[in-house]
């Protein structure tokens, strides 16, 4: 019986979830024959009138980055918004953060009014919705980008892709809204859930300061379940503001107040949030949110691309990539990622360089041999000249002192002279000596080499002056 009782239980819970989860009635998309006229299911359409929902009533969307979530909103009878289906975002690119320039891969996040001629039934990314950025907000600020979507084929590059099976009921709900005469389609893209505990663990990421001015809007909606009205001003969003004169966006805000109902039910929700707030504070003292890379919320994600084309690329969700840290870590952490992208850019500095070399038809240089390493290895093989003593530095008469004649190539080595018969060493033949132009006086010493040796007296060497009479007569 216990375990009838819950198998109820888990069906019933199913069932519940179900309203609000992308698998719910997934599109069979074999059967589908004209996508821009896809037909919600029996099921979604039984669901809305549980929840008092016209099929053409407005809608509205949110999306939630961190979360990797899109929500649908319609209004019921008593023009209340109700969450209608809740989908997982298959890929979005980027961090978390607004969109600043083309080319930066961002996702936007702002208050974003769709329009019908949004809708894109020719997309090459099975269907689209066209966000609208720039709005009137991102142009005061200098943002550039276009094209950014919600589109299919679940791959993005600064869009917010889902798959093929989301996109076709997402665009049946927002045909059928603008059918029933909604005119726009209000759009609101937040880097998270900006509850209190949100809040406090991305404080010190540096767009703080513009999700807080979205978190009025957040706020706003979560209490009145309406999508509140969107003006610019001074270059900021202003909500719900009731104003006799212009709003422009680059211009001073005219004088404006809130309805006083508004005012009163924000005051009890702004009392709450601070009291969270502060708990949540002590709670992430000393701890700081890690936010993951793109690549890091692929890695974590890497599984669902089996089996799949290349195309398909899904991010998965940062809360799953990202973890806290402590600050001490997270500066290390940041420091190691910069010194490893300064490495990266400084790789295709050189390698831009070298294929602009080439294009131009500049060779490459080519090492030359270092000559310091020649001059040492001459230097060796360099007979030292005959060192003189200091007399015979000043001496007229030293015979060293007359200039030497240019050495000649040494002489090729000899086999040591053989014994003759009689015992006595034999003489080498002259033809024998290298062919040198000597010096007479050497000329006549290899005469005297072929006569028999005879003992000769020691010849006496010139007396050298002393020093004192060098210069003397």
């Amino acid at each position: 019986m216990r375990f009838r009782n819950l198998i109820l239980t888990v069906a019933v819970a199913a069932a519940l979830a179900g309203c609000t989860n992308e698998t719910l009635d997934s599109v069979n998309l074999s059967s589908v024959k004209n996508k821009t006229e896809y037909q919600l299911s029996g099921k979604m359409v039984s669901k809305m009138r549980e929840l008092g929902m016209q099929k053409t009533s407005p809608i509205l969307l949110r999306i939630f980055k961190e979360e990797g979530t899109l929500e649908v909103w319609k209004a019921n009878t008593a023009n209340r918004f109700q969450l209608l289906k809740s989908y997982k975002i298959c890929a979005w690119s980027g961090k978390l953060g607004p969109k600043v320039k083309e080319g930066d891969r961002q996702a936007p996040e702002g208050f974003y009014p769709l329009y019908p001629r949004q809708l894109n039934p020719n997309s090459s990314y099975y269907l689209a919705i066209n966000t609208g950025y720039p709005n009137t907000y991102d142009k005061a600020n200098g943002r550039t980008g276009t094209h950014l979507m919600i589109h299919g084929a679940c791959s993005s590059s600064g869009c917010y892709s889902m798959t093929d099976e989301q996109i076709i009921e997402i665009f049946a709900l927002a045909r059928d809204a603008f059918k029933g005469g909604q005119e726009s389609v209000q759009l609101q893209a937040f880097p998270f859930r900006m509850t209190a505990e949100n809040m406090a663990r991305h404080r010190d990421n540096p767009n703080i300061d513009f999700w807080k001015m979205l978190k009025v809007g957040y706020d706003q909606f979560e209490v009145t379940k309406r999508p509140p009205a969107v003006n610019v001003c001074e270059r900021k969003y202003v909500f719900n503001q009731q104003s006799e004169g212009q709003f422009n966006a680059t211009a001073q805000c005219p004088p404006m107040s809130t309805p006083p109902a508004l005012q009163m039910a924000m005051a009890s929700y702004d009392k709450d949030f601070r009291r969270d707030y502060e708990k949540a504070l002590k709670k992430y003292q000393g701890m700081v949110w890690y936010e993951p890379t793109e690549a890091e919320r692929k890695a974590v994600v890497a599984d669902q691309r089996k089996g799949r084309e290349l195309a398909y690329a899904p991010t998965g969700s940062s809360l799953d990539a990202g973890k806290l840290l402590k600050v001490s870590e997270l500066e290390k952490k940041i420091a190691e990622q910069k010194e490893a992208e300064e490495a990266k850019q400084a790789a295709l500095i050189q390698k831009e360089a070298l294929e602009k070399a080439a294009r131009e038809g500049k060779g490459l240089p080519v090492p030359q041999a270092n000559p310091l390493e020649r001059s040492v290895e001459q230097a060796a093989v360099q007979p030292e000249p005959a060192s003189k003593s200091l007399w015979g530095l000043f001496s007229r008469n030293e015979p060293n002192a007359s200039p030497v004649a240019p050495t000649a190539a040494s002489p090729a080595p000899q086999a040591p002279p053989q014994p003759a018969a009689n015992g006595q060493q034999e003489v080498p033949p002259a033809q024998d000596k290298p062919q040198v132009a000597a010096a007479p006086a050497a000329n006549a010493q290899a005469q005297a080499a072929e006569q028999p040796a005879v003992d000769q007296a020691p010849i006496d060497q010139p007396k050298k002056r002393p020093f004192w009479k060098i210069w003397g007569n």
